[in-house]
C-alpha cells in the first residue's frame, strides 16, 4: 500500500464493507481533485455539489460524484482531454482505475465522464483483511461520475479551499450562499421523474444547520435558464418557500430516508424527518 493512502485511511472509522468503500472512493475522489490541480483546472472551473460539502465543509454523509461547473461558458469544453492525466495522478497512488468519456446522445451543457476501478482489487491493495474481503464481488465495479456543467448560469461567486491530503493543494470552489442555490435548484427541480434523493435533503437540513444563507440571484438564474422561472419579477423568499412547500407536500419521507441510509453513519440523524420538520425548518432560509 503507498504510505500516503495509508496515512488518509486513518481518518476513517472502519469496520464494514460499506465503510472500506466509502472511504476508498472518497480516497479517489481526493486524488482525483489533486489531478486536477496539478494541470491548473481550476483556473478554469469550481467545485460544487455533495461531495465539494463533503470534503471542503465537513458534510457528514458520503458523496458518489464530482461535480463541477466552468466559470464561464466554452461550447469547445470537453472533459475528455483531462482522463489520461487523471489516470496517471491515481494510478501513481497504486491504485488502477479506467476513465471513461460519455459521449452525448443529444444536445447538452453537461460534459460527463467516470472514473471506474475493480472494488475488490482495491481492497487487497489497501490489505484488508479476509472477513472483510469475503463480503466483496470481485467483478464489482467502483464508480465515480465526473460531470462539468459548460454553460452555467450567473451571478455565482467563488473561493479558493486549501486540502492537505494527499499533498496540501487549492480547489476553487463556489462560495457557499451559491451551493446552497445549486443545491435548492436540485432538490426542487432534479429530472429525477418518481424517484426521490434523500440526500437533497439531508443536505438540505445540514445547510440551513449550518449555513443557512442563500443566494437567491443565483437561484433565480439557475431556474430562468432551466424554464423553472419565467416572467419579469423577480424570484423571492416566499416563491421559495412556497416551492419548498409544494416540494415538502409531496415527499415520500419513507422513499427519501431508504434513499440516504447507506451514505451516512449515524441513522438517528434521520429519526425527526417528517413533513411537519421539514416545514419548520424551511423557514430558517436566510436570503443573501
Amino acid at each position: 500500500m503507498h504510505d500516503t493512502v495509508n496515512t488518509m485511511l486513518k481518518k476513517y472509522n472502519l469496520h464494514t464493507q460499506t465503510d472500506y468503500e466509502n472511504a476508498i472512493r472518497e480516497i479517489l475522489q481526493e486524488i482525483a481533485l489533486l489531478g486536477l490541480w496539478r494541470i491548473k483546472f481550476f483556473e478554469h472551473a469550481a467545485f460544487y455539489g455533495g461531495t465539494a460539502l463533503r470534503i471542503l465543509y465537513g458534510l457528514d454523509r458520503y458523496s458518489e460524484d464530482l461535480d463541477f461547473s466552468l466559470l464561464k461558458p466554452d461550447e469547445s469544453f470537453s472533459i475528455k482531454s483531462f482522463g489520461k492525466s487523471l489516470i496517471r495522478e491515481i494510478n501513481s497512488f497504486g491504485f488502477h482505475v479506467k476513465f471513461e468519456y460519455k459521449t452525448k446522445t443529444e444536445k447538452s451543457q453537461i460534459e460527463s465522464a467516470f472514473l471506474k476501478s475493480n472494488t475488490y482489487r482495491e481492497m487487497i491493495s489497501i490489505q484488508v483483511s479476509e472477513n472483510i474481503l469475503k463480503y466483496f464481488n470481485p467483478g464489482k465495479i467502483l464508480k465515480i461520475k465526473i460531470e462539468v456543467d459548460s454553460d452555467p448560469p450567473g451571478g455565482f461567486y467563488t473561493e479558493s479551499k486549501y486540502v492537505l491530503q494527499p499533498i496540501p493543494f487549492s480547489i476553487r470552489t463556489f462560495c457557499l450562499p451559491d451551493l446552497f442555490a445549486g443545491k435548492l435548484h436540485a432538490l426542487l427541480f432534479r429530472k429525477w421523474k418518481t424517484r426521490v434523493k434523500g440526500r437533497d435533503w439531508y443536505d438540505l437540513v445540514w445547510y440551513i444547520g449550518q449555513y443557512p444563507e442563500v443566494r437567491l440571484s443565483h437561484l433565480e438564474a439557475r431556474m430562468r435558464q432551466t424554464d423553472d422561472f419565467t416572467g419579469s419579477n423577480s424570484l423571492s423568499k416566499q416563491n421559495l418557500l412556497n416551492l419548498l412547500y409544494n416540494a415538502i407536500e409531496n415527499l415520500n419521507i419513507d422513499y427519501a430516508i431508504n434513499e440516504v441510509s447507506p451514505f451516512i453513519k449515524d441513522q438517528r440523524n434521520l429519526e425527526l424527518w417528517s413533513k411537519e420538520f421539514f416545514r419548520e425548518i424551511v423557514s430558517h432560509i436566510v436570503v443573501v
